[in-house]
């Protein structure tokens, strides 16, 4: 029998909002932030992490400040669409660590991934290690970011579940 999850109120909310901005923050200051004492506050958190919302904590760390990097953005299409190509390519995927995102997209291609990786060399010796491995490549096409303007670490979970409570 599967366990329903328990229904989000506003104050889980704003909890796990405040929580994807600073996973830091004490449970005084989040309760204090979310109109709680620190009690409740504590096991609403222990609640939402019990019940999967919570998944992890973690720090964004400045990778420019490391060394120069390089992402690239590349379109993949698969050769054969069978569920055992998408299998194949996603359980290969998954194991380059210069692959930071993949997703599956509808359109013209079939995945999206996120390569993060020291220069463009570096980036061309692991699609070349990609597409030696037999995992269903046909094509890609390669997309190098030239500058990121920006990247949100959060999502805007109060403006997409508004909820009465």
């Amino acid at each position: 029998m599967i366990t329903p999850l328990p229904k989000l109120d506003r104050i889980d909310l704003r909890i796990l909002s405040h929580l994807q901005k600073n996973g830091r923050i004490t449970n005084v200051d989040l309760a204090e932030a979310v109109g709680l004492s620190a009690s409740p506050c504590l096991m609403r958190v222990k609640r939402l992490e019990k019940a999967g919302y919570i998944t992890g904590y973690g720090a964004h760390i400045a990778m420019q400040k490391l060394g120069d990097t390089l992402t690239v953005y590349t379109e993949v299409t698969l050769a054969d669409h069978r569920s055992r190509d998408f299998s194949r390519f996603e359980a290969a995927i998954r194991a380059v660590d210069e692959v930071v995102e993949c997703h599956l997209v509808s359109g013209g291609y079939d995945y999206l991934l996120r390569f993060l990786t020291r220069s463009i060399q570096h980036y061309q010796d692991t699609i070349e290690y990609l597409l030696g491995q037999n995992i269903g490549i046909e094509k890609y096409f390669s997309y190098v970011v030239i500058k990121t303007v920006f990247t949100k670490n959060h999502h805007p979970l109060e403006s997409f579940f508004r909820v009465q409570g």
